[in-house]
C-alpha cells in the first residue's frame, strides 16, 4: 500500500482519475475535480493564446480535438449546469483571438463594418483603446462576432459535443 496516496478523507476531497465524488440525495455521484477544471481552462488558454500565430483553421481543429476528448473522458460526471458558463468563456477567448488578429484600427474598422452596418458603433469600437480581453466582451464586438457567426465559422462549443456524448 502506498502511504502517500492512501488516507482517510471526506468523499468530496478525494481525487481519483481526475474525478471527485459526492452525494446527491441518496446516491453517490461523479463530479469533475476542481483541479481538473483548472487544468482544462489552462489548456484552453494555451490553445487560444494571443501570441501563438496559429491560423483560424488550425486553432479550430486543436480546440475541437481537445474539447471532444475532454468531454468524452468526463462523460460520467454531471456537466449540464456548467456547460453554458464554459461556452460563454470559450467564445470570449475566441473573440479575443480574432480581435488581436485584426491588429490595426483600419482593419478592425473594415471588418466590423462588414459585419455591422451601424457606422457610429463600429467607429467607437474600432478606435477603442481597451485591451483584447476587455474588447472581447464589448457589445459591438459581441454583436459582430456573435455566437451564431462563430458556430457558422466552425468554432467548437462544449454544448455541441456534450449532448451527443451524454447518456444520462
Amino acid at each position: 500500500m502506498n502511504k502517500e496516496k492512501t488516507h482517510v478523507a471526506y468523499m468530496r476531497d478525494i481525487k481519483f482519475l481526475s474525478y471527485a465524488f459526492g452525494r446527491s440525495n441518496v446516491k453517490c455521484q461523479f463530479y469533475i475535480h476542481v483541479d481538473s477544471v483548472k487544468k482544462m481552462k489552462s489548456k484552453i488558454r494555451e490553445l487560444t493564446s494571443r501570441n501563438n500565430g496559429w491560423s483560424y483553421e488550425y486553432r479550430k481543429q486543436r480546440l475541437t480535438w481537445y474539447i471532444r476528448g475532454w468531454l468524452n473522458y468526463f462523460k460520467l460526471a454531471g456537466l449540464k449546469s456548467r456547460i453554458k458558463e464554459w461556452d460563454g468563456w470559450l467564445r470570449d477567448r475566441i473573440r479575443m483571438c480574432i480581435w488581436k488578429s485584426w491588429k490595426r484600427v483600419r482593419t478592425r474598422y473594415r471588418n466590423l463594418k462588414k459585419l455591422i452596418p451601424d457606422g457610429n458603433r463600429v467607429r467607437m469600437a474600432a478606435f477603442c483603446r481597451k485591451k483584447y480581453w476587455r474588447m472581447a466582451s464589448h457589445p459591438t464586438v459581441q454583436a459582430a462576432l456573435s455566437d451564431e457567426r462563430l458556430l457558422r465559422a466552425g468554432y467548437p462549443t462544449f454544448k455541441m459535443y456534450y449532448h451527443p456524448v451524454f447518456k444520462g
